[in-house]
């Protein structure tokens, strides 16, 4: 006779519900991964990066936006080498924007500090809970994040115009995009700096869903930002500071005709508008779930 048992109803049941299960997991794991993040997802995401961000001791902030504004100034150095090696025309003008990306793809992918992107991950904290406490956080990592990717930007541009680093012929192409960026007074790069400063934010924003084409992302928003000839304070900085270190301009054009209206818009474009914007969308959902954990 065979041993084997036949399963009663109950054993059937039971592995039916099971098989049941498992595929209902399977089935929700396939729809996790194809639906996008909602909004409310996202602004969580970000703020929870910030909220770490303006945890972190001053020393690493510090080192790591020394590093982002090294990487940035590469991104200048890149541009400078395409302006080189191409004639002039639609072909440069359309590739040169390309030699910036550079620097960003580092930024993000390295999880170095940049005060743009810092401008929508430091303020949803705040403006989830719009405390003192998260107020002075904030103006500390805005202070010590932007003065060390100016620092960086300014070791950079000292060794790219006296350390022989680059061929004659790149540095004149470098120089060249430099002064291009400069010729504008500080009005216009203000005005300029509010859409960078919105793209900046957007790309920050947009990360969290981008699932493995976050180079696609980073690129595509650079580019626009480049060939819109939109102003970042940071890359902008390096620029200015490779014509300040050669005496082409002095240190009032580069800090207050460049630099500071450069800070203000990014922060009004980052900060101001898209941050704002961002946080308006989910604010009631916020406020619900609030109330839910409190009652």
């Amino acid at each position: 006779m065979s041993d084997n048992k036949q399963p009663t109803p109950k054993q059937r049941e039971e592995a039916v519900a099971k098989a049941s299960t498992v595929e209902g997991e399977k089935a929700e794991k396939r729809v996790t991964q194809r639906v996008r993040l909602g909004a409310l997802a996202i602004f969580e995401i970000v703020r929870r990066e910030g909220a770490e961000e303006l945890q972190r001791p001053a020393s690493s902030l510090w080192w790591s936006g020394v590093a982002a504004g090294l990487a940035l100034a590469m991104s200048a150095a890149t541009a400078g080498m395409i302006h080189a090696a191409l004639p002039p025309g639609p072909a440069r003008e359309l590739l040169m924007p390309l030699g910036y990306v550079i620097g960003f793809l580092i930024v993000v992918f390295g999880r170095l500090q940049l005060f743009t992107e810092n401008t929508i991950a430091a303020v949803l904290p705040l403006a989830a809970n719009p405390t003192t406490e998260n107020l002075v956080s904030v103006g500390r990592l805005y202070a010590v994040v932007f003065s060390a990717n100016l620092a960086g930007a300014l070791i950079a541009a000292i060794v790219l115009r006296y350390v022989p680093v680059l061929t004659e012929t790149d540095l004149a192409g470098l120089l060249a995009v430099s002064r291009h960026a400069l010729e504008p007074g500080w009005g216009e790069v203000l005005a300029r700096a509010v859409p960078a400063g919105f793209l900046i934010a957007a790309m920050v924003w947009m990360l969290p869903s981008a699932k493995g084409a976050e180079f696609f992302v980073v690129t595509a928003i650079i580019y626009v930002l480049v060939l819109g000839e939109f102003t970042h304070a940071i890359v902008g900085a390096a620029e200015a500071f490779l014509l300040l270190v050669g005496g082409e301009i002095g240190a009032v054009k580069a800090l207050l005709g460049f630099i500071l209206p450069a800070f203000v818009g990014n922060m009004i474009g980052g900060a101001a508008l898209f941050a704002m914007l961002a946080y308006a969308q989910i604010r009631d959902e916020v406020r619900a779930g609030v109330r839910e954990r409190m009652f």
